[in-house]
């Protein structure tokens, strides 16, 4: 008998050996496991943390409005021009809040940049905007930190009264054929046949055609697009990038003076936006109050 429980309590011994044998090696395996695993998803954290806020580049404006209204039946000129200015201010500001979306995330970039390396995602986003407002990246002597002060001048909002007071002069208040029937505010022009329409007096030879846009909130996104990359405007851009040096507002009547290259009448066209935009100020100032959410 007592032989017996000798053996019984050998086996028990044994038992509890492996046992306590297969419980540490389960928690080794389990540390082995476990520890890499939350390195990567601290990483990954980390990498989502540090790109989170991009703003996408080829949204589509939230807006789709093709139908323009018939100015020319509002004989009052002063609701004639608070329905003008009604109709694009709304899509004036969206773009207006894109394009600040795109700078503040450009500066949270430039930022980053000088203390660590740009995650892949981040880089691809940047050379995605310099493409968007046509900075090269192709040249044979381009570095990255290159795009930073080539970006600042262009990633930038446009006055709201200025592209009204354009889009007045532009399209006679939205009355002109060009504005009724494609959507175009600005005058932009383009050179494939078929892509607007064909002006009356269009000289023989040329092939222009005045752009045709699918929709109200395009003209309005090509516009600032134009005035933020063609080297017509470079002026403008600097004027605008002094102000921001300056801690000054960027308003209207400054940027004026770098839109001499966009009509053939030159300072006389930058004397007239001058003079409507005073005329008009008080009137675009009430609309956009009565646009505001209280």
């Amino acid at each position: 008998m007592e032989q017996k429980l000798k053996r019984i309590g050998l086996l028990f011994t044994v038992v509890v050996a492996v046992f306590l044998l297969w419980w540490i090696n389960n928690a080794i395996n389990q540390q082995v496991v476990t520890e890499p695993t939350r390195e990567i998803n601290e990483s990954a954290t980390e990498s989502t943390t540090a790109t989170a806020g991009l703003p996408e580049l080829n949204t589509q404006p939230s807006s789709q409005t093709r139908e323009v209204p018939a100015f020319g039946d509002i004989f009052d000129i002063r609701e004639r021009k608070e329905a003008f200015f009604s109709y694009l201010l709304p899509a004036i500001r969206d773009e207006n809040a894109r394009i600040l979306q795109q700078r503040n995330a450009l500066q949270r970039i430039k930022n980053k940049f000088q203390s660590q390396p740009l995650s892949a995602r981040e880089e691809a986003w940047l050379l995605q905007l310099a493409d968007y407002y046509g900075v090269d990246t192709e040249a044979d002597d381009f570095v990255l930190e290159s795009i930073f002060p080539a970006l600042e001048l262009r990633v930038d909002m446009v006055p709201e009264t200025l592209v009204l007071v354009q889009a007045a002069n532009e399209s006679g208040w939205g009355m002109s054929r060009f504005a009724q029937e494609a959507r175009n505010f600005f005058g932009q022009w383009c050179w494939t046949e078929g892509c607007g329409i064909v002006p009356n007096q269009r000289n023989s030879g040329q092939v222009y055609e005045v752009r045709l846009f699918p929709s109200m909130e395009a003209s309005i996104r090509s516009y600032m697009r134009n005035l933020n990359t063609h080297f017509a405007y470079e002026e403008l851009r600097s004027m605008r990038h002094q102000l921001r040096l300056e801690s000054k507002s960027v308003t209207a009547t400054p940027l004026t003076e770098g839109l001499l290259r966009y009509s053939e009448r030159g300072d006389d066209y930058v004397t007239e936006l001058q003079q409507m935009i005073r005329v008009n100020r008080p009137i675009i100032q009430e609309v956009g109050e009565n646009l505001t959410p209280d």
